[in-house]
């Protein structure tokens, strides 16, 4: 089932670098900027990462939280976290059923090749858990994190 802008959010489970365990329920009331990367420490991720990063302070003054979605494991989430000080929750989808749910998981084109992995995308959840906007493919990880932002703003007037 495709996500749908003003449709509820589908539910998640999963957990972060230390074992704990997130759901959307845990954040209601708040914006919740849900974004799926395909690895830890690589090019691109570490790119849209460090984005969101330095525009967290921005984004939680809008009274949100950004939650970073991949397959890999707590280990290397605590490391990428370290590395880069990222001051957000990273959380591990092995099975990746919750990317599934999202879009975030499926055929993508690498490089004028068909395969299946994880599709570079955010979700942005209202404080209801209903979805505001939705970025089925993020083409430019860097500056992503700037059209979040700009959309937040749009909604928490």
């Amino acid at each position: 089932m495709p996500i749908e802008e003003a449709g509820p959010a589908p539910h998640f489970e999963l957990s972060d670098a230390s074992g704990a365990l997130h759901k959307l329920s845990d954040y209601e009331g708040k914006y919740v900027i849900l974004y799926f990367y395909p690895k830890d420490d690589t090019p691109g991720c570490t790119k849209e990462a460090c984005s969101f990063r330095d525009l967290s302070a921005e984004l939680q003054d809008l009274n949100a939280v950004i939650l970073g979605v991949s397959p890999d494991g707590g280990e290397s989430h605590s490391a990428f976290i370290e590395k880069y000080q990222l001051p957000f929750t990273l959380l591990s989808d092995p099975d990746k059923e919750v990317m599934a749910s999202y879009g975030a998981w499926g055929e993508k084109n690498m490089y004028g090749k068909i395969t299946t992995g994880v599709i570079r995308s955010t979700t942005l959840i209202g404080p209801d858990g209903c979805v505001l906007k939705h970025w089925k493919r993020v083409p430019k990880a860097e500056s992503h994190p700037a059209k979040v932002l700009e959309i937040l703003k749009s909604f928490s007037v």
